[in-house]
């Protein structure tokens, strides 16, 4: 969301300033050209009137000074003129002994040409018919004060652009962060589903979030149903082979197939991997039992259902010992966790003498979780061919079938490290690293 906000908030700020800039320069060329057009209109007055002001008189064509405005006369007014007739020429007192530009064309000169005393002059010049005889006059004012106006208008416009962009720009923010405000909502809504602290998103939603927020929640109803589906066939299917494969363990121990050891025995090892298999599989959907999609595991609930689970499947021989603090939370999803405790205290109970142990604990970057138990154990020159990867552990080490290989699985998909020891029970210890993912 912050990185919407900053492309908007840049995108906001370059149209602003680009659209700023060419209107600004553009009213201000406007506004200018339209000034100079009405001085020249004053200019072609003032030319007009120094016309008139040309008389005949006893010695030729003279001046009448009677007629020339005041501003001619005080010195550097920022009024001027020339006048040129032959090789007689006029130039009003303001110029004092500076010389008027005399532009190349007839018309308002199209650039500012420097006067006296560092001014620029806007200048026009006018060619007459005078008594018969050619006269060219040449107006000038100073257009300097008109030029400190401009810059002092551009500065106020720029101070009021640049508050009003900061103005825009806030009430833009806000206005991103209320429309952006639905979206923040639907992501802690989905930190809730991955939570298990709720199964759907809310539909009370903005019109353009509603077809969003419908997939989500069709897929998560589907994908709920699909497990409940799969969870059911999978018991369904178990339940459904019970009688097959009973009947097919008293086929096996007829007194007929006494006759064929081999054929009895062989028979006898697949029919009872089989009932395993299956037996695992029941295990692991009992064990997931109902849960939202994404719930992390919480460990003051899970913990002493799974093994009060396990103690009705395996017997009350054995004692399950939990060594874990109160308020236990796992980031990791439930069924899981369910799978990989579940498989590891399973294989641990299968070959206990009487006494499993499974500690969960804290550390710096996760969590460190030990099953111990009292059994056989793994010899140390196997324990590298158990964790290899790819092997089939019920094909390598006797005692110790699928279940660690699922472990090892479920513990690699979470970036774990496994590792089996000699437990202080006198069995097999199963060490397992898990890290808390960075977000």
């Amino acid at each position: 969301m912050k990185s919407i906000q900053r492309r908007l908030s840049i995108g906001l700020i370059s149209v602003l300033l680009i659209s700023g800039l060419v209107v600004s320069q553009i009213s201000l060329w406007l506004f200018e050209n339209g000034l100079q057009r009405y001085l020249e209109s004053d200019l072609q007055i003032d030319s007009e009137n120094l016309l008139i002001a040309l008389n005949r008189g006893p010695q030729g064509l003279q001046l009448d000074e009677r007629r020339l405005s005041p501003a001619y006369h005080r010195p550097f007014s920022g009024h001027y003129f020339s006048i040129e007739f032959g090789d007689t020429q006029w130039r009003s007192r303001s110029l004092w002994d500076a010389q008027l530009p005399r532009p190349q064309r007839p018309g308002l000169a199209s650039t500012l040409q420097p006067g006296p005393e560092g001014q620029m002059l806007l200048l026009m010049r006018t060619d007459y018919q005078r008594f018969g005889q050619p006269v060219s006059i040449t107006v000038a004012q100073d257009y300097t004060p008109i030029r400190e106006s401009f810059k002092q208008v551009q500065r106020i416009g720029l101070s009021i652009g640049l508050l009003t962009l900061m103005i825009i720009l806030l009430m833009q923010r806000l206005t991103v962060r209320r429309a952006l405000r639905p979206l923040e909502t639907a992501r802690k809504q989905i930190v809730q589903l991955q939570s298990g602290l709720r199964s759907q998103l809310d539909t009370q939603v903005p019109i353009e979030l509603e077809p969003l927020v419908t997939q989500i929640n069709d897929l998560l109803t589907y994908t709920e149903d699909t497990l409940k589906r799969s969870r059911n066939a999978l018991g369904n299917l178990g339940h459904a082979l019970k009688t097959p494969l009973a009947v097919l363990y008293s086929v096996i121990n007829d007194p007929q197939l006494e006759r064929c050891p081999d054929l009895q025995k062989s028979l006898r090892e697949q029919i009872e991997h089989i009932q395993q298999r299956m037996e695992r599989e029941l295990n692991r959907a009992r064990l997931a039992g109902d849960a939202l999609p994404g719930a992390q595991f919480d460990g003051d609930v899970e913990l002493p259902a799974l093994l009060s689970t396990l103690s009705m499947i395996h017997g009350d021989h054995l004692q399950l010992v939990l060594n874990a603090e109160p308020g236990l939370h796992m980031p990791w999803n439930r069924e899981d966790m369910l799978e990989l405790l579940g498989n590891l205290l399973d294989n641990a109970c299968k070959w206990a003498d009487s006494r499993v142990e499974l500690s969960v604990s804290q550390s710096c970057d996760g969590f460190v979780i030990s099953v111990q138990d009292d059994g056989p154990g793994i010899p140390e020159a196997e324990r590298g061919q158990v964790l290899s990867r790819g092997a089939r552990l019920d094909e390598q080490v006797s005692g110790h079938g699928l279940g660690l290989g699922i472990v090892r699985d479920i513990v690699q998909a979470l970036g774990g490290q496994m590792q089996l020891e000699t437990s202080t029970l006198g069995g097999l210890s199963v060490n397992i690293e898990l890290h808390r993912r960075k977000r």
